[in-house]
């Protein structure tokens, strides 16, 4: 883009939306409206969330100029890299070789569905050419829009595009936090950090058309849940049915195993971090795991084996949720060779199981170390990770009795059911495939409408 075309369209952009800034500004939500009031009218509907869980596996990207030093995005700030050092790695950020096309096409292949991108993490960074922060991709010497790329490369492999958006700022001064110690400046003014924040996302909104928005980053004092509220109806007043996680507000399980009151989350789904969601039926999940350790690209980061890959995924389906499966490219925007090809493996996988996993829903039995179910019309798909023994017994299915049994593509399985010890399959002595054999057991009744089985 021709440097004053940018800054000419920078000032177009920025007029237009402090004008519609403070025309919404009015229409700010009071400080006591309440999660519970976040009504159907205002809620995603539920046959776009059932859309969004059918598709159980997409793509998390964390990049930024942060990977010219390996360290993690955001975190890293101010600890392994000095601040100083890190708020200007801008301006040496130049991944010549990004190639949205490549990076969507890695998902495709994947067997993802949808992709999300880190439009804005902790440090402020910006992807886009935002008219509301000079920290963005177009001052840096590489100068492309990463986020309008990649949503046109979305279009055109038919992947759901989706943004990641952080809620705090340390970059920004009218944020009242610029690191993690938590000493408050006194000068920062979170009016107009949250109008930033509006004004921010309205432009991701009507220039990219997000799928979903995926927020992190609501842990700090300076963040209410009121404000949350408050960015949520904002948003649905943009696009009625955009897809929103729940880190607007501070109801979420995240990293932790800890109880979570659905009631009170401000978003549409929950999103339990580097662990496998707990079953739940009733509200929608979605998993965030890393495919190494660490979420921005890091030189030698430990990958995850395809076993662990392949019964991540299938465990996250087994519980009723999605799987959030992080890549960080390199500095250059290339995603390693590595991961494209333990992914692309994935995808070979379930270019055979898929059936078993896309547009199911977990259960009945609760997922564990031997194996999970998925389920789909009158057909209960076992996925079977280990062979412990020549039998595999299952407890008792209620109400309900197994027509027939047979290895997904292959051989029909003998089993046996009774009410006193359950189900019992007879397992051959090499499992069809060493990582995730799954056996289709078809039923005489819908087994969507049978109850969680503990086991």
């Amino acid at each position: 883009m021709n440097a004053r075309r940018y800054w000419l369209d920078k000032l177009v952009f920025y007029v237009f939306f402090v004008l519609i800034g403070c025309m919404s500004a009015n229409a700010q939500l009071p400080s006591t409206t309440s999660t519970q009031q976040l009504g159907a009218d205002i809620k995603t509907s539920k046959a776009v969330m059932d859309d969004f869980m059918d598709k159980r596996f997409g793509m998390f990207i964390h990049w930024g100029p942060v990977t010219l030093r390996g360290t993690e995005i955001g975190w890293s700030r101010g600890n392994e890299v000095k601040t100083e050092d890190y708020d200007n790695l801008y301006k040496e950020f130049n991944p010549i070789l990004f190639d949205a096309d490549a990076w969507v096409k890695t998902a495709k292949d994947a067997g993802m569905k949808y992709i999300t991108i880190t439009a804005k993490h902790h440090d402020g960074f910006c992807l886009w050419p935002t008219a509301f922060s000079d920290y963005n991709i177009m001052n840096s010497p590489f100068k492309k829009d990463i986020v309008g790329e990649l949503a046109k490369a979305c279009k055109k492999y038919d992947i759901k595009f989706c943004i990641y958006f952080t809620v705090l700022d340390w970059h920004d001064k009218n944020y009242p936090l610029h690191d993690r110690a938590k000493k408050i400046d006194p000068n920062a003014n979170m009016d107009k950090f949250r109008q930033t924040m509006k004004n921010e996302l309205k432009e991701l909104v009507v220039n990219y058309d997000p799928y979903m928005l995926w927020f992190d980053g609501m842990w700090e004092d300076a963040w209410t849940n009121e404000m949350g509220v408050d960015i949520y109806q904002y948003l649905k007043s943009i696009k009625k049915d955009l897809i929103i996680n729940n880190r607007l507000g501070k109801e979420i399980s995240g990293i932790g195993d800890n109880t979570v009151d659905h009631s009170k989350m401000v978003g549409d789904f929950d999103t339990p971090e580097q662990r496998i969601g707990n079953i739940e039926m009733n509200f929608p999940w979605e998993s965030c795991i890393t495919i190494c350790n660490q979420w921005a690209w890091k030189s030698n980061d430990k990958m995850k084996t395809l076993k662990e890959c392949i019964q991540t995924l299938a465990k996250t389906a087994g519980g009723n949720g999605n799987l959030l499966f992080n890549v960080g490219p390199m500095a250059d925007g290339r995603i390693e060779a590595r991961q494209i090809e333990r992914l692309k493996e994935m995808g070979v996988w379930l270019g055979k199981y898929g059936t078993s996993i896309y547009g199911t829903k977990g259960g009945p039995y609760k997922p564990n170390s031997t194996y999970a179910t998925t389920r789909k019309g009158n057909v209960i798909y076992l996925h079977i990770f280990e062979r412990n023994a020549d039998k595999l017994i299952l407890p008792v299915l209620a109400d309900a009795k197994i027509k027939s049994a047979k290895f997904m593509n292959g051989d029909v399985v003998s089993f046996a059911q009774n009410k006193d010890f359950g189900v019992l399959i007879n397992l051959p002595k090499v499992l069809p495939d060493a990582i995730n054999s799954v056996i289709v057991l078809e039923l005489d009744k819908n087994a969507e409408k049978l109850p969680i089985i503990n086991n």
